[in-house]
């Protein structure tokens, strides 16, 4: 006859194994982060749930400025422009939101038009279609709003998108929930993401002089890999050096020569490039 477990010995959660952990009070947030990295030295919690609680005590000191998609790269409509018009880029940048700005003020956002909205314009064609008329309401917060608050206001007002403003009124930039969200649990990716069969390897050989590299490639190991000496003094990865270069967030297919390599964007998003070519000049 197998040992059965008792009741007292069932197995407990970590959370419950770290509260009884904490025999004595603890004052300030440095005692709790040194209590969490004990309580994973002692294994009463793995390395992730470590990251998750670190990241949400961090979560109440950052800022919105400090995630948001800025102003330059948003993705916007204008009231007086026609779905017809705009619909390739819409497929093309497979966002669910879309601010519309008024005609004649950039800094004016009408509300926010839905993806599921705009499938059931385009099903029932109208002549006199007025986009204003089709639109939600816009959820503003200021720039220097923590993301604590931001998360609970996404929470109350059943909202995942919002634009942000900064001192003056004008638009600063957008945030979204999944970008909060990410700050705790990491990237989120989902159907819409570029998807690689060798996405795990940061750089892979697709021909003659000609590599397929992950943007955020440590700039070291990009160094160690093709005996180039890019500084790593001013940015970490190689997506730095490239958006330093432009000066602005580059679209797909544009290229770069620096020192003795030519890159080309092969995919980017709203925020940054994700994937490069790299080719040896002649």
């Amino acid at each position: 006859m197998s040992e059965g477990r008792s009741p007292g010995d069932s197995p407990k959660s970590w959370f419950s194994r770290l509260t009884e952990a904490w025999s004595g009070e603890i004052t300030t947030r440095e005692e709790l982060v040194e209590t969490i990295r004990d309580a994973v030295a002692s294994g009463l919690l793995d390395v992730e749930a470590q990251r998750i609680i670190e990241s949400t005590l961090q979560v109440s000191e950052r800022q919105v400025r400090d995630i948001m998609v800025p102003r330059a790269q948003m993705f916007t409509i204008r009231a007086g422009q026609s779905l017809k018009d705009i619909l390739p880029e819409l497929i093309e940048t497979a966002h669910s939101r879309f601010p519309v700005l008024a005609e004649d003020n950039p800094d004016e956002v009408l509300g926010i038009l839905f993806a599921k909205d705009l499938l059931r314009l385009l099903l029932e064609p109208d002549d006199d279609l007025v986009l204003t008329e089709h639109l939600r309401p816009a959820f503003f917060v200021p720039e220097s709003t923590h993301l604590d608050k931001l998360i609970r206001e996404f929470r109350a007002k059943k909202s995942h998108m919002a634009v942000v403003v900064n001192e003056y009124g004008g638009i600063a930039g957008l945030v979204t929930l999944e970008d909060a969200l990410e700050q705790i649990v990491g990237e989120i990716d989902d159907e819409h993401d570029e998807d690689d069969a060798d996405e795990d390897l940061p750089i892979r050989e697709s021909g003659p002089d000609e590599w397929v590299v992950q943007a955020l490639t440590p700039i070291t190991d990009f160094n160690a890999y093709f005996g180039s000496r890019f500084s790593d003094e001013d940015f970490d990865t190689i997506a730095g050096i490239i958006l330093n270069a432009f000066e602005r967030l580059p679209e797909t297919g544009e290229q770069i020569e620096l020192e003795r390599w030519r890159f080309t964007i092969l995919a980017a998003d709203s925020r940054t490039i994700r994937l490069l070519r790299v080719e040896r000049r002649k």
